[in-house]
């Protein structure tokens, strides 16, 4: 009998979905958090954003979160560094790895980072050359590279030639991020392809949003392709404030309900997913968006209800 294929889920809420919360979380409350995800069988946990605090109140705390949570041995604790700076901030607080961030398309590296493409990849390479020195694994997140909200489609060659460009510098791993939610299956079934020709897909994560929809099918898609790695976030928070109507990413809990459902190993216990879920409701003072939590998993037994007559 063969082994269920393994999949690694990383949850990015603690950076990507606080950072579009309008409330400030406290500390400790995201310390722990962030410790009872640790014990929730996830691959990864993107901690944090070494970003300038003017930028992103929401993440002023780094240096407090990412020095005081309890690490589990198994997990890979990654934190995102936008520049040069930021990562000298974190360095010495040692994370598993840096999280370097650019978009594909022109026009929306310029709303989100002010500089052009090309800017940002000459900025960035200082970033590896120091991560390289210190022996810190190094993933880049390439936004929009299913879609731009400002240009619309974006070649698959362009996304594919920044990947190169990247590998070159001697980065570990590459997310393609559907930053607006604009793909669809069989995009990913394209492009999953066109990346096993050409590198292991180990060294491939797919992060997707679900804007319009699609975001589960979307995970579906990536692993019949052999993708074996995914981000999501928990409850389904996140969201990019440069893509108009953009909403939050995939929810991880429904992500592996609904993996374990098609037969995949996430090697993740969704009670603890569904109880920290729970616990982020009330830290942001809002519903989440994940069905789960909402609905209970496929065959969770409820008590009949008694129609009175």
């Amino acid at each position: 009998m063969n082994p269920r294929p393994r999949i690694h889920l990383t949850e990015v809420a603690p950076r990507d979905g606080l950072q579009a919360e309008a409330c400030f979380v406290p500390s400790a409350d995201k310390i722990a958090l962030i410790d009872m995800l640790s014990r929730s069988g996830l691959a990864k946990i993107e901690v944090t954003s070494f970003v300038s605090p003017q930028a992103i109140p929401a993440l002023a705390d780094a240096d407090a979160v990412l020095g005081t949570i309890h690490r589990a041995p198994e997990i890979i604790y990654t934190v995102l560094v936008p520049n040069l700076r930021g990562a000298e901030r974190a360095l010495p607080l040692r994370p598993d790895e840096f999280n370097l961030v650019m978009s594909v398309s022109e026009s929306h590296n310029r709303a989100n980072l002010r500089r052009s493409c090309e800017e940002s990849f000459s900025a960035l390479r200082e970033v590896v050359a120091l991560a390289r020195t210190a022996g810190i694994a190094i993933n880049v997140s390439l936004s929009t590279a299913f879609g731009c909200p400002y240009e619309g489609e974006v070649a698959q060659a362009r996304v594919l030639d920044w990947a190169w460009q990247f590998f070159d510098l001697g980065v570990d791993s590459i997310a393609l991020c559907d930053t607006t939610g604009m793909a669809y299956p069989a995009q990913v079934s394209t492009i999953s392809a066109a990346w096993a020709r050409r590198w292991p897909l180990e060294t491939l994560t797919l992060h997707f949003h679900n804007t319009r929809g699609m975001g589960l099918a979307n995970v579906l898609a990536g692993a019949a392709a052999g993708v074996r790695r995914f981000d999501a976030s928990l409850g389904g928070l996140g969201g990019c404030p440069y893509a108009p109507g953009a909403t939050g990413n995939v929810c991880t809990e429904d992500v592996a309900h609904m993996l374990e459902l098609q037969g995949y190993d996430c090697g993740i216990d969704i009670d603890i997913l569904l109880a920290a879920s729970e616990r982020l409701q009330k830290l942001v003072g809002h519903e989440v968006p994940g069905q789960i939590l909402k609905a209970g998993r496929r065959l969770e037994r409820r008590p009949a209800a008694i129609v009175k007559r």
